[in-house]
């Protein structure tokens, strides 16, 4: 498990919440100031959404949730490692409920985002527009961090719902044998894009 240490709190798309399970001195910067690392990490995680919900979208227009679940499995990793290998950042997904319980386990810090994210929720924050960055000191390496919260759509409860078809269900019980992810509704978490850059 990660040694993390929060020293720097920095301001995101919604209001952020410095605070973690065990807090550590804080430092929030400047509204006004702009942050480079941050919106990189924006941008890289649009990129990262929108090029995985189009495979998405074809996969379900072209063989429905089971081609679906194909893309999640073979395409997203791909889809992550690419944009990492290019842009210095380590990108992926993170949940408290991973599907993929080797590649989607949060780690200390991510954990502690995620469950803020649930409060925020429930104090009624928008899910579409969550997300929370930070600098991170991790082994003595400064880190910049960035987390935005992935809210479950309509189309999403095919794979993702409490009632899924037998087949999919099936077919989920092979790709995923230890799958955490399943008995969402609209508009909860379903977890977070997490990227995370060294700094100096």
């Amino acid at each position: 498990m990660r040694s993390i240490f929060l020293v720097t709190a920095v301001l995101a798309a919604a209001p952020l919440l410095a605070q973690t399970a065990t807090p550590p001195a804080t430092t929030p910067t400047s509204a006004a100031a702009p942050n480079p690392n941050l919106e990189q990490a924006r941008a890289l995680t649009k990129e990262f959404a929108d090029t995985l919900k189009g495979e998405l979208e074809a996969a379900m227009k072209s063989g429905g949730p089971i081609a679906a679940i194909g893309v999640c499995k073979e395409r997203a990793p791909a889809i992550a490692a690419a944009i990492s290998g290019r842009s210095g950042w380590e990108v992926g997904r993170v949940s408290l409920k991973p599907r993929n319980t080797k590649d989607g386990q949060p780690d200390a810090w991510e954990r502690q985002v995620l469950t803020r994210f649930d409060e925020r929720k429930a104090a009624g924050e928008p899910v579409e527009t969550m997300a929370f960055a930070a600098v991170v000191e991790d082994n003595g390496t400064r880190q910049f961090r960035f987390m935005k919260a992935i809210p479950t759509g309509e189309v999403c409860l095919a794979c993702h719902g409490g009632n899924l078809a037998p087949a999919v269900a099936a077919t989920l019980d092979q790709a995923y044998p230890e799958d955490h992810a399943r008995g969402y509704a609209v508009g909860d978490i379903r977890g977070a894009f997490s990227l995370t850059k060294p700094i100096n």
